[in-house]
């Protein structure tokens, strides 16, 4: 009964922070250019270890020279490496990226598939990027999102205490409501970034500071 009633206390505390999220960011774009599902694919990939913004100025250039899963497919490597090498660890990400498109060409008829199974085959997709994919190509909340942001700050806020991405995804997922999987991230995305960063939290300024218990400690 204990426990229950803890994982009750905080689902209401979740959803309270949810719901100050959704005030204080009420217009949470996807903060990738992307104009297909295939560059968004991408463009997703490319973020790994990489922030949102370096990836921003690396597509334009890419796109433009290599637009869809055919041209990528069949993108020189090296000359793919070169519009890449700047968001990291580029060679990896440019073959996995031609080995996706070869995929999604051979084995889903060109189309980006919609099942997290199916994108889970695609050389170079994990949960993270899959997740993304199906809720802002297809509406689909298979998952949170779980990146930098989301695992430090959901630590923080104490609705976790796992440091394993799969782990933390699967306690929000208990905690949130299912339409509001993506919400929670894209939004926690934008607080990380404007308040709550890595190094010095700015806890004083913080809306969330009277839901969360970490709120001072690492300030200062």
């Amino acid at each position: 009964m204990a426990v229950a009633r803890k994982l009750a206390a905080k689902k209401q505390r979740a959803l309270e922070i949810l719901m100050q999220l959704k005030r204080l960011y009420p217009e949470a774009p996807c903060t990738l250019n992307y104009e297909t599902p295939v560059q968004l694919l991408v463009a997703v990939i490319l973020s790994a270890q990489c922030t949102d913004e370096r990836v921003n100025l690396v597509t334009p250039a890419l796109f433009a020279r290599f637009p869809d899963a055919q041209a990528l497919a069949n993108a020189d490597p090296e000359e793919l490496e070169s519009l890449v090498r700047s968001t990291g660890f580029y060679r990896n990400k440019a073959k996995n990226i031609r080995a996706a498109c070869h995929m999604i060409l051979e084995d889903f008829n060109g189309k980006l598939p919609n099942r997290m199974e199916d994108l889970l085959k695609l050389p170079g997709v994990a949960r993270k990027t899959a997740n993304v994919v199906l809720a802002y190509v297809y509406d689909i909340h298979a998952g949170v999102t779980v990146d930098t942001h989301v695992k430090r700050l959901s630590g923080r806020l104490g609705l976790t205490d796992y440091q394993d991405p799969i782990r933390i995804e699967r306690d929000l997922m208990k905690l949130l409501p299912q339409e509001d999987w993506e919400n929670w991230s894209i939004r926690l995305i934008y607080h990380g970034r404007a308040v709550c960063n890595a190094r010095k939290p700015n806890c004083g300024i913080c809306e969330l500071a009277s839901l969360c218990p970490s709120a001072g400690i690492a300030e200062g």
